[in-house]
């Protein structure tokens, strides 16, 4: 193996494990390896910037406009009240299943779960429903409609543009949409006959501190008349007498030292989890305050409304940030009162903790800032408040406006970017988003990542280690013929897409599956469908891609629910797509 080579290789390496680990966000890591490359002369500083005018960064960017005008503009809001309706907890799955699917050809699927997961949350509880037997489906469901155009998500654009720098002829917006539609179909009876008897049930009582979002941590602080003084925590059994369980005793900046043992004062700090409720019954019976309330609310008399909002996994900037760093937190009177984590205690003040993807706040907020909250594209507000400001007509515009981005590209009258862009402008004309909420909601994280991961494709073809990739797939394939060729690419896209996610492995394959099919003398199309597909529909955990992760924190799955359902619905679309592939695009033509 050459030197540019195996620096190509150690980079790639790096990459997988770095995507893997999910230490560092995703930009940065594409960032790093930007960086790499182009120190290390393996990439041009223009082919490592190539990437920021890829037609496939700037209809992904725009793509990700229109998504949030028909989000922001309430376009989907009359058939989430048709949904709210529904009681059967059947039936209420396959509605939501039947609902996003078609929707997510169009319509960003991160922004889709986002709209929905909060209707779904509801309806659950209304009707008594586990919201485990819904919003797994829901996500997957979202991704199985993606891939039904080139448009739906990112990948395919991906895919797309990398083919066309290969000299393939562009793919058509509906090319995708006979075999995408055939796998959904497929996919969402598979949910329902058989997905369905393995979906969590019910949450069993020693997993309850686990998976409920109602358990809070929070700041208690013993006012000068509470009758916890002189007491210890040993001797107050707030856990047995009032279902609120002590994690730490704060006395000032310090944790005290044997806290179950210690006398309690007036002015101490109890951080406890519990059920929201049963705090408050709790702080009204031993004369207690809410410390972050009264250390914030002087700032902020008009918060008076509750409201349980999750940190949007994958894509938020809040990531890392404390309670003081927050912005809607200082200027939009909102106070933050807890902090439920899923699967770990926090046991630091609610000041110091740094947000992770999931966390839910539990904050008091107005009506105005409610509001604010709604269009922030860092969160999900898991709340029944209806957007006040939406009106039918910027809906309608909306709707109107995405249908004709389609025809337009769809009849191939404009470019996909150009008619993107051109959709995009129209919404804001007409109202879709304000002036500030486009470059606000957009998905910036994702953009850069598109961007900066490009010139790693570019690296592994000019260092020739993509030949020597496809020289060792080759003589693991042997005789056996395109169609092993085939399956060999969509298993190892699949594969990498779980590790690293699904625009990465795109980067990764493309080209090596490109270069399989020339070594084979047959078309490269097929092999490029392969690696768009097996990168689109990740089923198998919660991290390999984000409408996964934020069901999994708001549904409360285990990691294994996601293997056991998703695992065999991978490899029902695997078989289906050897079988469909070679049918739609021959190998030869």
């Amino acid at each position: 193996m050459t030197g540019p080579a195996l620096l190509t290789l150690l980079i790639v390496i790096g990459a997988i494990t770095l995507f893997a680990s999910e230490k560092v966000r995703i930009d940065l890591v594409a960032l790093i390896i930007l960086v790499l490359l182009v120190v290390l002369g393996l990439v041009s500083p223009g082919e490592a910037l190539a990437g920021f005018s890829n037609e496939a960064t700037v209809t992904v960017a725009a793509m990700f406009a229109l998504s949030l005008g028909i989000e922001r503009s309430g376009a989907l809001e009359p058939l989430g009240r048709l949904l709210g309706r529904i009681r059967k907890p059947w039936l209420l799955t396959l509605a939501f299943m039947l609902a996003i699917a078609p929707m997510g050809a169009f319509v960003k699927n991160i922004a889709l779960v986002a709209t929905f997961l909060p209707l779904a949350l509801r309806v659950c509880e209304r009707t008594g429903t586990s919201p485990a037997r819904v919003l797994m489906p829901m996500a997957y469901a979202a991704q199985m409609g993606g891939v039904c155009t080139l448009i739906g998500t990112s990948s395919n654009l991906l895919a797309d543009s990398l083919a066309q720098q290969h000299g393939l002829v562009p793919f058509g917006v509906f090319e995708f949409t006979r075999l995408g539609a055939l796998l959904a179909v497929v996919g969402i009876v598979y949910l329902m006959v058989v997905g369905r008897w393995l979906l969590p049930r019910e949450i069993h009582p020693h997993m309850a501190v686990e998976r409920d979002i109602g358990k809070y941590v929070t700041e208690l602080k013993l006012k000068p008349g509470s009758a916890l003084i002189g007491t210890t925590i040993a001797e107050a059994r707030l856990g047995e007498k009032h279902g609120v369980y002590p994690l730490e005793l704060l006395r000032g900046d310090q944790h005290v030292w044997s806290p179950r043992s210690q006398k309690l004062e007036s002015g101490d700090v109890l951080l406890v989890r519990g059920d929201w409720e049963k705090i408050e019954e709790f702080r009204a019976h031993a004369d207690l305050e809410i410390d972050p309330e009264n250390r914030y609310g002087r700032h902020h008399r008009a918060a008076r409304m509750l409201a349980e909002v999750m940190v949007k996994p994958d894509d938020s900037a809040l990531e890392g940030q404390t309670l003081d760093d927050l912005d809607f937190l200082n200027h939009h009177d909102t106070i933050a009162l807890a902090i439920h984590r899923r699967g770990r205690v926090l046991r630091e003040k609610l000041r110091d903790v740094r947000l992770a993807a999931g966390d839910v706040l539990l904050l008091l907020v107005s009506e105005t800032a409610l509001d604010i909250l709604r269009r922030d594209e860092r969160l999900v507000v898991l709340s029944e408040r209806e957007d006040l400001r939406r009106t039918p007509r910027r809906a309608i515009w909306a709707v109107l406006i995405m249908a004709s981005v389609v025809i337009a590209s769809g009849m191939r009258w404009l470019p996909i970017p150009i008619a993107a862009i051109a959709g995009a402008i129209a919404m804001a004309i007409a109202g879709c988003y304000g002036r500030k909420d486009l470059y606000e909601g957009m998905d910036w994280k994702i953009v850069i990542l598109l961007a900066a991961i490009l010139p790693l494709g570019t690296a592994i073809e000019n260092s020739g280690l993509s030949q020597q990739l496809v020289d060792a797939g080759m003589r693991l394939v042997g005789e056996h013929g395109p169609l092993a060729a085939l399956l060999m690419v969509y298993l190892l896209t699949a594969l990498l897409t779980e590790l690293m996610g699904h625009n990465p492995s795109v980067v990764l394959m493309v080209g090596i599956a490109i270069s399989i099919a020339h070594s084979l003398h047959v078309d490269p199309r097929p092999f490029v469908v392969a690696v768009a597909f097996a990168a689109a529909t990740s089923f198998a955990t919660p991290v390999g891609y984000p409408t996964n992760t934020m069901v999994y924190y708001a549904g409360g799955y285990r990691f294994t629910d996601f293997m056991k359902i998703g695992i065999p619905l991978i490899a029902i679309f695997c078989v289906l797509s050897m079988i469909l592939i070679p049918h739609f695009w021959p190998f030869t033509g």
